[in-house]
């Protein structure tokens, strides 16, 4: 009789009243600029000070169709962060490019055709499915910068005798909400340094920058392009949901939740902030962490959110058949055709 689930299934129900109460006050337009405002303020970073990119390049490896650069860049903070470069070879005028977000694993080489020690995994991709090393194939820049509290970037602690594969989202989190600072928040920032990285490159097409997320990194692909739209084309995989039917109903990383988000917001209507602008949805039909039956809520909203833009056909869906995993078979050509000149 004392537990507490009717009671935070009511408070639940409560705040997504007083969301909608709140939605009749004001017209379309006034409801998504205050829902932009408040998303920034959330990801906002109580010490925050940009820092200078000075980008300083690590290694440049010929590959057999690309090549592989491992730079570092200045963020915010004072923090300096690795990230993989994805170069075509023939590269005639300025290319589409995209920022890529791993998920988690063990960091950026999950996701360029690399195992944690650095040595070739290109044939035996895992659940990430090599995605950066997928897209500068089909002919984009791919840069992969390497999220805190993974691979290279875990705290000391946790890469203490050989371990691979953890992280440090729970200590990071927890020790970053005492200066009042989300773990999601500092990602966020971090990705849009990542971007401004991007945009400095000479070979980019600015007017030509997307994003590409899964699961973890697919929050931050959401989260980022949601207020920053330089970002003209995003795919997420393994993510989209609602909060009641993912973070709130299945156990999940501390990363994934900000706090007094649901004051304002379900997810949805965050990932609403992206339209006009084009969006790919795939997840898998048997993933056991966002499941299908509200994935089909989040999507069946974003199709009225895009019909209402006039951009009904900017949004793509693909539900596989599959768990918690990548599949790009129709998220990478939908891409190419989405950053095309």
């Amino acid at each position: 009789m004392w537990n507490p689930d009717s009671i935070m299934e009511n408070l639940y129900h409560s705040y997504e009243t007083k969301r909608w109460q709140q939605k009749q006050a004001e017209n379309a337009e006034q409801t998504k600029i205050k829902l932009k405002q408040r998303l920034i303020k959330s990801l906002d970073l109580a010490l925050e000070e940009k820092d200078e990119l000075r980008p300083v390049l690590l290694e440049r490896i010929e590959l057999e169709d690309h090549f592989r650069e491992r730079i570092e860049i200045g963020t915010v903070l004072g923090f300096r962060v690795p990230a993989y470069v994805l170069l075509p070879k023939i590269l005639t005028e300025r290319t589409a490019a995209v920022l890529a977000l791993h998920g988690h694993g063990y960091g950026s080489r999950q996701i360029v055709g690399l195992h944690p020690d650095g040595t070739d995994n290109t044939f035996k991709p895992d659940l990430h499915g090599n995605y950066a090393l997928e897209l500068v194939r089909r002919g984009f820049i791919v840069v992969v910068p390497e999220m805190i509290g993974f691979g290279d970037r875990r705290l000391a602690a946790d890469q203490k005798d050989g371990k691979v594969g953890n992280s440090s989202c729970q200590t990071l989190a927890s020790h970053l909400f005492l200066y009042g600072i989300s773990l999601a928040g500092l990602r966020v920032q971090e990705a849009r340094r990542a971007l401004d990285y991007v945009l400095s490159r000479e070979d980019v097409d600015p007017a030509r920058v997307g994003s590409f997320g899964f699961s973890g990194g697919g929050l931050i692909a959401a989260y980022t392009a949601a207020i920053d739209e330089r970002i003209k084309a995003t795919v997420l995989c393994a993510f989209v949901n609602t909060f009641k039917g993912s973070i709130m109903h299945v156990h999940h990383c501390i990363d994934n939740y900000l706090p007094g988000v649901l004051e304002y917001s379900e997810l949805p209507e965050l990932l609403g902030l992206l339209a006009p602008r084009p969006l790919f949805i795939a997840s898998g039909q048997q993933d056991p962490i966002f499941p299908i039956e509200t994935v089909e809520v989040a999507i069946q909203y974003l199709r009225n959110v895009y019909d209402e833009a006039g951009a009904g056909e900017k949004l793509g869906v693909h539900l596989f058949e599959g768990v918690h995993e990548v599949n790009g078979s129709q998220a990478y050509p939908w891409l190419v055709e989405a950053l095309e000149s």
